[in-house]
């Protein structure tokens, strides 16, 4: 009986690595024709010279003073930056996993809303605000553009909502019977929390820390508007070698170090978080959020909220303010004219390109990215599939400028000619959106106990019906934050779009930035009215994905 119970295990960890390795085929192509060929491609042709390749240019690139400062700035603030969102944004997930109060959906979908917004456009907002005649310098004299604080703000604006949607989503499935069972045996609610709690939470933490870091990283349109001349990302620095000095060689070497540096942080990532990873007890998130009880909590609750709305809701209301400036709507009237714009439509028609775009590419990341998560789920994969989990995230932490070059100079020949057709626009997106639904999906697919899998295959259940009947239902929550994340990034997307998009089918954020690119009082009205028509579009929409996950959760 014993032997063939054990053939039988045998037999279906066979048939899951079997179907692992499957799930892996349309991932592993995917990022192979979109994103390592451009990414190659633009390299290549940066590096190439009289038929040879100039490695020498390495050196010659890194041995320069102005570099080098370029290179350990961008470490240094995203490093600050990704510090600083944990600490103001940790008590903030907990609120929301935890506690209960009026109005905690729309809230968490306005929290989300900075994460979507162009860096254009977040960059825009905070010099409204801190910059020469903004808010601050208004009431107290005092200016923060052009310093490290303006960008260190910025960047804790932009990515709050990582750190809250990501933490929070786990924290909220924790059995808080686990903390309450150890401060039975004498523990305190600080000895709890950190023996108890925190282990849990360690592999979302250190998922949106890597998250966070990345965006940080690689910013580009934070900087280029707070930081003035005298700061300098490598995402900078590569747009400016590119479009202004137009030396590809250099670029292509900047591009070579920041892939280089992030392949090593997912390496270090992947290895810390396989340490610490368990099989976790989930329960329903609607039986683990209550109504405060205690100063403490009221208190804490109190200062997420007021947080919320110096660092997040008074940012946005500022855009909003500015698009209102012209008496009788008028920046808002101009965008649907063509008269006398950049584009050969409407800038209004914006809206409803972004909105196709981001659709198709939510279902391009979900599907790609399920089947990646669905891959990795297991801890004892090997050498070759854990590796693959580094390399999902590297498209956040790759030059946007140089996928969107690379896009332009790779795909335009068949069998992959594709420059001329609008899906290259949502499949870039999508690079960007598969990386969130791997991360948000793989912390709660690996705390699934895998004697619940194990029990299914051995009662004859295919590797299909386990994920069905076992996975599905415990992960269904967190796929739709992920599909929520994916539709969010899709709509901000800038950085290798605005290479892409076609003058007739412009996103939103390409329209901004162009319209903030020109002078003149108008275009810059219509590029903060579309800017609020982008929050007001961000907002619905995850508040409808709120709705929906309340519906199929019993979230309250």
């Amino acid at each position: 009986m014993d032997l063939a119970r054990t053939e039988v295990t045998g037999r279906a960890a066979r048939a899951g690595n079997a179907a692992r390795l499957g799930l892996m085929a349309v991932p592993v192509a995917f990022f192979a024709c979109f994103f390592a060929y451009p990414v190659a491609a633009i390299v290549a042709r940066g590096l190439e010279a009289d038929g040879g390749w100039r490695f020498g240019r390495l050196w010659d690139v890194l041995a320069q003073p102005d570099i080098r400062h370029v290179l350990w700035f961008t470490t240094w603030q995203a490093l600050a930056s990704t510090a600083l969102t944990l600490l103001v944004a940790l008590p903030a997930a907990y609120v929301f996993a935890r506690l209960e109060f009026p109005g905690k959906q729309v809230l968490r979908a306005v929290v989300t809303v900075p994460f979507v917004l162009p860096t254009v456009v977040v960059g825009t907002a905070f010099l409204a605000l801190v910059g020469r005649g903004g808010l601050l310098d208004d009431l107290w004299g005092a200016r923060l553009d052009t310093t490290v604080w303006a960008i260190l703000l910025a960047h804790v604006f932009f990515n709050y909502a990582v750190v809250v949607r990501t933490v929070g989503g786990l924290w909220s499935q924790l059995d808080p019977r686990q903390e309450e069972a150890a401060r039975m045996l004498g523990a305190s609610r600080l000895t709890a929390w950190r023996t108890v709690t925190l282990p849990a939470l360690g592999p979302a933490v250190a998922a949106a820390a890597l998250m966070v870091f990345l965006f940080t990283f690689t910013s580009f349109g934070v900087v280029q508007i707070l930081g003035g001349p005298t700061f300098s990302t490598l995402e900078v620095e590569i747009y400016r070698q590119t479009s202004e000095i137009f030396d590809l060689s250099t670029a292509a070497v900047l591009t070579i170090v920041q892939f280089m540096a992030v392949g090593a942080i997912l390496a270090v990532h992947a290895r810390t978080v396989r340490r610490r990873e368990t099989a976790l007890r989930l329960v329903d998130a609607s039986v683990t959020a209550r109504r405060p009880r205690g100063a403490g909590q009221w208190a804490l609750l109190a200062g997420v909220l007021g947080t919320i709305a110096l660092l997040l809701v008074l940012p946005l209301a500022v855009l909003a303010q500015r698009s209102l400036d012209a008496p009788d709507f008028a920046y808002y009237r101009a965008l649907t004219s063509d008269d006398g714009n950049i584009f050969l439509v409407p800038p209004i028609d914006a809206i409803g390109n972004s909105l196709q775009y981001a659709v198709t590419a939510t279902a391009i990341a979900v599907a790609v990215g399920g089947l990646a998560a669905a891959a990795l789920t297991r801890r004892d994969a090997g050498r070759l599939v854990r590796g693959f989990d580094a390399l999902l995230m590297l498209p956040l932490g790759v030059s946007a400028v140089t996928v969107g070059f690379g896009f332009l100079i790779a795909l335009d020949e068949p069998p992959l000619d594709l420059r001329g057709t609008w899906i290259l626009v949502p499949l870039a997106q999508a690079l960007v959106g598969v990386p969130f639904v791997v991360r948000i999906m793989l912390p709660v697919l690996r705390a699934v106990d895998q004697r619940l899998r194990e029990a299914a295959a051995v009662l004859g259940a295919s590797p299909w019906r386990v994920w069905r009947e076992v996975d599905l239902p415990m992960v269904w929550r967190a796929l739709l934050v992920a599909a929520g994340f994916a539709f969010a990034v899709s709509l901000g997307e800038f950085g290798a779009t605005v290479f892409i998009a076609r003058p007739d089918n412009p996103t939103l954020p390409v329209a901004v930035a162009r319209l903030l690119g020109r002078a003149g009082e108008l275009n810059y009205g219509q590029a903060m009215a579309l800017s609020t028509i982008l929050m007001v579009v961000c907002v619905v929409a995850l508040l409808v994905l709120e709705r929906l996950r309340t519906d199929r959760t019993g979230e309250l």
